[in-house]
């Protein structure tokens, strides 16, 4: 490895005014400091009438900028995507097969949830490596189908909403995690999406949301499970609805503090120009990595396809001969070098790869993060890669 010291090789001139580049939780809105939740409802009750409003206002504003449909129920729901995705998964199937696309780490997981702890049989795994989708002409849109529309740790999205069918017989249960508010959503053909305030947002962890078209709704009320629900899963009581998960009477207690600071980066989306100012914000970010990778030899797209490069996680792959040449470990073990460096420096902070993804590198794109950042991070990059060529 290459022992010249940082300090012995020339910094580029210009630094990230943020060095937040995380895959969640994501960097917060241009301009955000703790002043912004000095209105949140601490010490009160979410069961309060001013609790629920302000919960149903966040309902009302993220269906507002998302843009969805009339008809459709959306609701505040526990433990993040994930547990909106559980939520839908466990309350949902069993009524017919099943398939899942399974292409990165997250929608593998779902995959493997429905196979040995729901012990669906009849479930079909459509799996591609990371980098690449399935073969979407195998899918049986005739069953319930289980996807993510963007994924997260591999860089790879659908390309569009005409894969799937207009019409289909199955329910479509969509993990929009990395793609709510960043990615048009078609939701003329989805009819589960869930996500999380802590992507694309830059909110906080740990709360959820699921948005039920509705057939999703009728399948709840008509379809009675085949299995124990616990109670952060259920969305019907009496063969019915539970309308007020979907009004801001949430499950369970859910932090003020991060409503506020919800509500708070709802607002700036809409000051930015709602859905279609935060996408022109997120492809400005992916435009400026291409350029970049365009004229960089030792580094390329983990996806495949131009089509279905992600705009929110950027995910990147290390294609020197000498990099692709070393062991496993030993690309760990460089990539972390070479990003300790940056960490230290303040340039960049959790820029590597998913733990489960091949060695190389991940860059947040979503809108909460500016483009003038990301162009400030690249010349880093490239000085920090110098540090461990090999003499």
């Amino acid at each position: 490895m290459n022992a010249l010291s940082p300090s012995a090789s020339s910094r580029p001139a210009i630094r990230p005014l943020n060095p937040c580049f995380s895959s969640g939780p994501c960097a917060k809105r241009p301009g955000w400091n703790l002043a912004a939740l000095s209105n949140a409802l601490v010490g009160r009750s979410h069961r309060s009438p001013e609790g629920r409003a302000r919960l149903n206002e966040v309902i009302v504003r993220s269906r507002k900028i998302l843009g969805v449909p009339e008809g459709w129920r959306v609701g505040i729901v526990p433990a993040s995507d994930t547990g909106a995705v559980e939520m839908a998964l466990w309350s949902l199937l069993g009524e017919r097969p099943v398939d899942v696309l399974a292409f990165e780490s997250f929608s593998a997981l779902w995959a493997q949830d429905i196979v040995s702890q729901l012990k669906l049989d009849n479930t079909r795994v459509l799996k591609a490596d990371y980098g690449q989708l399935p073969d979407l002409s195998e899918v049986n849109w005739a069953h319930d189908v289980v996807l993510a529309w963007n994924g997260t740790t591999s860089g790879v999205r659908l390309p569009s909403g005409d894969v799937i069918p207009a019409e289909h017989e199955g329910l479509v249960i969509c993990d929009a995690t990395s793609a709510a508010f960043a990615m048009d959503l078609p939701w003329d053909r989805l009819d589960v999406v869930t996500w999380s305030w802590q992507k694309a947002l830059g909110g906080e962890a740990a709360h959820g949301m699921i948005a039920l078209s509705p057939r999703a709704v009728e399948r709840l009320q008509t379809y009675k499970a085949p299995r124990p629900l616990p109670k952060i899963f259920r969305m019907t009581a009496k063969d019915a609805l539970i309308e007020g998960i979907f009004k801001g009477d949430t499950i369970n207690t859910p932090s003020m503090l991060c409503v506020e600071d919800a509500l708070d980066s709802l607002l700036w989306a809409e000051s930015v120009g709602g859905l279609e100012g935060l996408k022109a914000r997120t492809q400005a970010n992916l435009a400026t990595v291409a350029a970049w990778v365009q004229k960089t030899d030792w580094v390329s797209f983990l996806a495949e396809k131009e089509e279905e490069r992600s705009s929110t996680a950027i995910c990147l792959r290390i294609v020197a001969p000498w990099f692709l040449a070393l062991e496993r470990d030993r690309q760990m073990a460089t990539v972390k070098t070479m990003l300790s460096v940056l960490d230290k420096e303040g340039i960049g902070f959790d820029l590597a790869s998913y733990r489960d993804a091949p060695v190389g590198l991940r860059i947040w794109g979503g809108a909460t993060v500016e483009a003038a950042d990301v162009a400030a991070l690249l010349p880093w990059l490239d000085w920090a890669f110098a540090l461990v060529v090999p003499a």
